[in-house]
């Protein structure tokens, strides 16, 4: 059989990952399936890397699952605030970062958090501070990128003189 390729499979990775997360159901499968992947014989340091998850999680699913059986995988309560953003508005917002801040009137290139904390008062009524738009960018799977600062008209010879590296040459 020929080997089947995805196209830039980091990406879709971080993706499946996320879309497991997104669901209860979802993540009971992502669980049946660690727990079937040790029962094969796969250890938990190589089933933990299949699936995304630290080994330690993988030994705790199969703890719960030999001491309570199949709803020993299965959500549980769990405590503290219960989130501002339900599954159908965290998905909403992944579309909207997935887009330039420009299509919404921003005047920035890039999302951060204050944008983000501010869009999301505006779109959707949440008030969210700063740093928790930080955290929910790393929960939609975004990776933080600070633009570099170009400063206009200046000397290309100096600003190579200026580089920590020097350039290669043959």
């Amino acid at each position: 059989m020929k080997k089947l390729t995805i196209h830039e499979p980091e990406v879709m990775r971080q993706g499946i990952l996320s879309e497991i997360r997104s669901s209860e159901d979802s993540r009971y499968n992502h669980r049946l399936h660690g727990v079937l992947f040790v029962c094969s014989g796969m250890s938990c340091y190589k089933v933990a890397e299949l699936l995304g998850q630290s080994p330690r999680t993988i030994q705790h699913w199969v703890n719960r699952f030999e001491s309570d059986g199949f709803t020993g995988l299965q959500e549980k309560v769990r405590q503290g605030r219960p989130s501002a953003i339900d599954d159908k508005t965290l998905a909403k917002i992944g579309t909207d970062l997935r887009q330039s801040p420009r299509n919404f009137g921003y005047p920035q290139n890039m999302w951060d958090g204050k944008l983000l904390s501010h869009h999301l008062a505006i779109i959707f009524g949440i008030q969210m501070g700063v740093r928790q738009c930080q955290r929910l960018f790393n929960r939609l799977g975004f990776r933080q990128r600070k633009p570099r600062p170009i400063i206009a008209k200046s000397d290309p010879v100096a600003q190579q003189a200026y580089k920590k590296t020097p350039a290669v040459t043959d």
